[in-house]
């Protein structure tokens, strides 16, 4: 199938409304999110929530954090290594297994490995602690250039392989279980096909892709895929071929074509008839959003520049004093632009009452914006005022 490049005339504008648009569709239920958004990236910092809780808030009703730790059990999804790491649909887990990591294990990992293996079939369900009591392996170097528990460190790399799953987390540590059976092998076709499934997600995710951006992006699989990746550039150059693209100022863009963008900027619909509906006129006009770093929205960096005309630093690992932004800034989403961000705060404050301590969460808020002061429209005071309310209610805060 040759590029279907659109004859109309769009405008930046219309990528831009595209970009919000297609990732900020009606809020649903937290299993069928996920499966629109088809990966949620995860992050342990807290500040004030875990990225995967800040990214569902806005696309699942009456989210709460820590909602995908405490429901994770119950759904059809799986912790796994995608373009990083995250939550995704178990059949999509399953595309990407078996796994044949490039690092090869030795004899006596092998050996190790298939002990935990068994211990974790006996059990049904591990704490990390449980194993390095049951073998006690020592302390190992972890991936980050520290020591860690060597079981602990075993456990990642058997869970990469597919030795193990995730069955479910307490109070943030993954507790392991045995996996779900996968087929043995792929034939070609069925690789071809398995990859090009794999790319429509993350094409799907984070479009309108700026070619640029396009072969990085979609590259990444080879963390999910790693017996795969001298097949990836096959699979890009399959996936330009069937996609809509566009050239804007020099710069082409790429999005999968039941995305439908209009060049009057006010409409995108969906047509991938999975239920959800793209949320245009619905909240998104006078809204005003605090997003994740790692939202879709603000995940490529060099795209949130082209859009939005301005650089979003992470900074959480710079030095204090170099920081321009803050340690987590929270990119600030009005409309369809990003005019600024937030930084938000929780305490809890400790009352002695006449029989027990009462705590009590206050979050507070800050706000800094690009062109120096917030936009004058009182539609803007009211719509901030709603989006810390929102954050209130799904911190539990006062």
């Amino acid at each position: 199938m040759r590029n279907k490049t659109l004859t109309v005339m769009l405008t930046l504008d219309d990528i831009r409304r595209a970009a919000v648009t297609n990732t900020l569709f009606k809020p649903t239920t937290l299993e069928r999110a996920i499966n629109k958004l088809g990966f949620v990236q995860a992050d342990p910092i807290r500040a004030p929530a875990r990225a995967q809780d800040l990214t569902l808030r806005h696309r699942v009703k009456n989210y709460r954090a820590g909602d995908l730790e405490r429901r994770y059990a119950t759904l059809d999804i799986e912790e796994d290594f995608f373009i990083n790491y995250g939550f995704l649909p178990r059949a999509t887990h399953a595309l990407m297994h078996p796994r044949t990591p490039r690092t090869v294990w030795d004899a006596a990992t092998h050996k190790r490995a298939d002990a935990i293996a068994e211990f974790v079939q006996h059990h049904g369900s591990v704490h990390p602690r449980d194993v390095e009591q049951h073998f006690a392996h020592g302390r190992a170097v972890n991936d980050w250039g520290g020591t860690s528990n060597a079981s602990t460190k075993m456990l990642n790399d058997m869970h990469y392989r597919g030795l193990v799953r995730v069955g479910a987390r307490d109070n943030g540590i993954r507790l392991y279980a045995p996996p779900i059976a996968v087929r043995a092998e792929y034939t070609p076709a069925e690789r071809d096909a398995a990859l090009d499934r794999l790319v429509d997600i993350v094409i799907q995710k984070y479009a309108p892709i700026p070619a640029s951006g396009f072969a990085s992006l979609v590259g990444r699989l080879r963390y999910g895929v790693p017996h795969w990746r001298t097949d990836v550039a096959a699979a890009i150059k399959r996936a330009k071929s069937r996609l809509a693209h566009t050239r804007i100022a020099g710069v082409d863009w790429y999005w999968p074509q039941t995305l439908k963008i209009s060049a009057a900027a006010n409409v995108v619909a969906d047509d991938a008839g999975d239920g959800v509906e793209s949320n245009v006129e619905n909240n998104i006009d006078n809204s005003v959003r605090l997003l994740t770093p790692f939202d879709p929205i603000v995940w490529d960096r060099k795209r949130f520049q082209m859009l939005w005309g301005w650089a979003y630093r992470f900074e959480a690992y710079t030095p204090a004093p170099k920081r321009k932004l803050g340690y987590y800034a929270l990119p600030l989403l009005w409309r369809t632009q990003v005019i600024g961000w937030g930084s938000i705060s929780v305490s809890v404050d400790v009352n002695m009452g006449a029989s027990a301590a009462v705590k009590k969460t206050r979050m507070s808020a800050t706000f800094g914006y690009v062109t120096g002061r917030a936009p004058r429209d009182p539609l803007f005071k009211h719509a901030l005022n709603e989006e810390c309310e929102r954050m209130r209610l799904f911190l539990g805060a006062a």
